[in-house]
């Protein structure tokens, strides 16, 4: 099985990712390592990703999560996914694949960017990330809220997928 979690930037994809995988016993993997180094300066300083910019890493991920699914190694992968054709590309269709939605508001997760440092994605990118966000319905997605505690969502999602 793949775990998805996905959600804007600082929704706590990597920390609840890391705490879910740990506690699972599988391995964790960030998105963010197969974005180019082009895509990672881009946002470093402040300019925004388009599909273009995000066509090749989108493939990369695609490429991997049918490696895993294929060796059936258990994945949890901490990736935005903000769009719905971006969920398709990376097989959120298929059973195997669970897909998790941090969600959060504006003002919750902006507040965690500001405090958060060494980390490319700026503070600024956040009105641009939601508005680029397609959120995905109750039947594609667990909608989980990122005001809790990163332990208290790592256990929701244990619950919810009766893990």
């Amino acid at each position: 099985m793949i775990i998805i979690l996905m959600g804007v930037s600082g929704s706590g994809k990597s920390t609840v990712g890391q705490a879910l995988a740990t506690v699972l016993g599988w391995n964790f993997c960030d998105a963010d390592q197969f974005h180019s180094a082009a895509a990672k300066e881009k946002m470093s300083q402040g300019i925004p990703l388009n599909d273009q910019d995000r066509s090749p890493w989108l493939e990369s991920l695609q490429s991997a999560i049918d490696e895993w699914l294929r060796e059936e190694k258990n994945r949890v992968l901490a990736c935005s996914a903000l769009k719905s054709s971006y969920r398709q590309t990376l097989r959120c269709d298929d059973a195997r694949v669970k897909l998790i939605y941090l969600q959060g508001s504006f003002e919750t997760i902006s507040e965690r960017l500001k405090n958060r440092k060494n980390h490319f994605m700026k503070e600024d990118l956040l009105q641009n990330q939601f508005d680029t966000l397609e959120e995905p319905n109750e039947e594609a997605a667990i909608n989980v809220d990122v005001s809790q505690s990163p332990a208290a969502i790592v256990q929701e999602i244990k619950k919810r997928l009766e893990l």
